[in-house]
């Protein structure tokens, strides 16, 4: 028997003792408050990031990918507290994804130790819009209308790990195309869209389920209504996606998506390679040259109101929606845990209870800052890079 991880529950406060076995919780024991506890870190469930590109100087759209590479980026962010992740790829040519999917695929396949974070693979695009502002810094010469033919191949060379695709669903086959998706087993955000409201009505109905990164990769000016967002927003079936990093969006836009979405409320770090890196211009493979300011705005250097993906992880999303008042320090720590996991159908959505996997987080919290201490893996120390 392992011994038991301590620390205060995350929504409760109180003094807690996780009891593990085999990798799962056994028990959730409510200890006294006394003054030596009120020290102990948080205790939360792991976290799970939809929508990872990269970190800490390693790409995954770089390519020819490596499976070491995927390995060494799952290390990076169970050190940070996330314990399940989805590898995010943007657009690029049908060969250069397909290599890119099977590299991710080996390196879960060959090391499940290692890369057991991995939940399924995000494929952000080729199937976007190529208008200018919707398409945001993904390349034009490689976008075009959904293929399911190229996503059944894709799909193969993965070993079955597309989990998320992101669509516009403004092309004429969207909506027949979603469903197909739906019926295999993939899950379908609208995303990287000029659509019509109808359009998106017609992609919620055919079994889209999410909006990736809400309210960005979007025109700079939209009609004031109807419009793509409102519409989104509107829908209860979708999940909303946001980037809560105090550049993406503004608190009041954050604010109305929490509202509006409740419990399908989700933040993603949308992190690229430049995550944890120092401020300056720098070459991206897709998106060329970017500026990375010393406020964490990451912009395409020949735009600088159109982002380039964000330079923030899971944690530091936490703790400015909690900094912000714009959510309670649990309420945004499901944002970035619960509401992925139950939308992912993953086991995690249970959080801190008997039975769930014991995939665990201790962190501390000074009202500001967040910091992660420990991360458990189904009950296994892992070290963390803070």
């Amino acid at each position: 028997m392992n011994a038991p991880i301590k620390g205060k529950h995350y929504k409760t406060g109180r003094p807690v003792e996780v009891s593990v076995e085999q990798g799962r919780i056994t028990s959730v024991t409510e200890l006294a408050e006394s003054p030596a506890r009120a020290d102990w870190p948080w205790l939360a469930p792991g976290l799970v990031d939809l929508q990872v590109n990269g970190g800490w100087g390693l790409d995954l759209n770089t390519l020819p990918l490596q499976p070491a590479t995927v390995l060494e980026l799952s290390r990076l962010l169970l050190g940070n507290g996330v314990t399940s992740y989805c590898p995010t790829l943007i657009t690029n040519g049908k060969e250069a994804l397909a290599q890119a999917v099977s590299a991710i695929a080996e390196a879960a396949s060959l090391y499940p130790e290692a890369a057991g974070g991995i939940v399924g693979i995000h494929l952000e695009g080729p199937f976007l819009s190529p208008e200018e502002g919707p398409r945001g810094a993904h390349p034009r010469e490689h976008i075009g209308p959904p293929d399911w033919d190229m996503l059944c191949r894709w799909q193969e060379a993965a070993e079955g790990l597309i989990r998320i695709l992101t669509v516009s669903p403004e092309w004429a086959n969207a909506a027949a195309f979603i469903a197909r998706c739906s019926e295999s087993g993939i899950l379908v955000s609208i995303g990287h869209t000029a659509a019509s409201p109808e359009q998106i009505r017609e992609a919620v109905a055919a079994g889209a389920v999410m909006s990736t990164h809400l309210g960005n990769g979007t025109h700079l000016t939209l009609p004031r209504h109807p419009n793509y967002l409102w519409e989104q927003l509107a829908a209860d079936e979708l999940y909303g996606c946001m980037i809560a990093d105090g550049q993406h969006l503004p608190p009041a836009l954050l604010k109305v998506i929490l509202r509006m979405k409740r419990s399908r409320t989700i933040l993603v770090s949308d992190a690229v390679s430049l995550s944890g890196m120092p401020p300056g211009t720098y070459h991206l493979h897709i998106g060329g040259e970017v500026v990375l300011t010393a406020e964490g705005r990451l912009h395409l250097a020949g735009n600088q109101q159109l982002l380039a993906g964000s330079a923030m992880m899971l944690p530091d999303q936490v703790a400015y929606l909690a900094e912000a008042g714009l959510a309670r320090l649990d309420e945004a720590w499901d944002c970035a845990s619960a509401h992925p996991a139950t939308l992912l159908g993953l086991e995690q959505a249970a959080g801190l209870r008997a039975g769930a996997p014991a995939d665990l987080v201790s962190f501390c919290y000074d009202d500001r800052t967040l910091t992660v201490l420990e991360c458990w893996k189904k009950g296994h120390s892992k070290a963390c890079s803070n």
